[in-house]
């Protein structure tokens, strides 16, 4: 599958992973600190622009990006992944080593996660089943399920305006469908012999020390980073801390 991709800058090329209910905007922020690269930048299957499908493993999402980097023509490169969109950085890294120069993982551990969006899911299933008429009462609608602000806003870049009224612009069926899938961990091919960089969120529990040893395992020259007063979303928090992460690692 080929997918929704923009490609800016000049340079050596890094690749952008959004995570979950996310698009490739949602790195923007990042892409725009990265001035001295060229930035590849890719809406996943079932989100953005990019094509939909009721399949959702990390295999299969690996194989759409290695599909459209040779697409372009582009590689090897540097890869950071978000959330699941580091989980699909592990996947093509590990499965694809010759794609992939480094390797930047953004809160993410290749471990089992535990289902943490059956609010997200209810709100996102709630305003999908209303004919809502503005952004406004979508969020509303969402605050009877999520009470952090920022996690509706969030969501909201994806609620799109079309001739037929507002609706999400992921596939809000195949992600609830197929959300074992995104809660698994890659599948262990590997392991990936490259530079690897794993960013945590000092207050996100998606990265724990008793996950040291399988990332060990999987990604032997893995280093780990960790930014203070940040969560889950630490690129959106902290961003110029993260990009100075990211360029530093690029540049060793």
């Amino acid at each position: 599958m080929l997918l929704h991709t923009e490609i800016s800058g000049q340079g050596q090329a890094v690749l952008l992973l959004h995570g979950l209910f996310g698009s490739y905007e949602n790195l923007g922020v990042i892409a725009r600190q990265l001035e001295n690269y060229q930035v590849i930048s890719m809406d996943l299957r079932n989100h953005g622009r990019s094509p939909w499908s009721d399949e959702m493993t990390y295999p299969a999402m690996a194989a759409d990006v290695a599909e459209t980097l040779q697409h372009y023509g582009i590689g090897p490169l540097a890869v950071l992944g978000h959330s699941m969109g580091g989980k699909v950085a592990m996947q093509l890294a590990l499965s694809r080593p010759e794609l992939v120069n480094k390797l930047i993982l953004a809160d993410i551990s290749p471990v089992l996660n535990k289902p943490r969006h059956q609010a997200i899911f209810a709100g996102l299933s709630a305003v999908a089943a209303t004919s809502v008429s503005s952004r406004q009462q979508a969020d509303q609608i969402l605050a009877d399920h999520i009470t952090e602000p920022g996690v509706r806003a969030f969501l909201l870049k994806s609620l799109q305006k079309t001739e037929h009224g507002f609706s999400w612009r992921f596939n809000l069926a195949a992600l609830a469908n197929c959300y074992e899938d995104i809660l698994q961990p890659p599948a262990a091919v590997g392991p990936y012999p490259g530079p690897t960089l794993f960013i945590k969120g000092g207050d996100s529990d998606y990265l724990l020390s008793e996950h040291q040893s399988l990332i060990s395992t999987l990604f032997p020259h893995a280093k780990a980073k960790v930014i203070m007063g940040t969560g889950h979303w630490l690129h959106a928090e902290k961003p110029a801390a993260f990009a100075k992460l990211v360029n530093d690692f690029l540049l060793t």
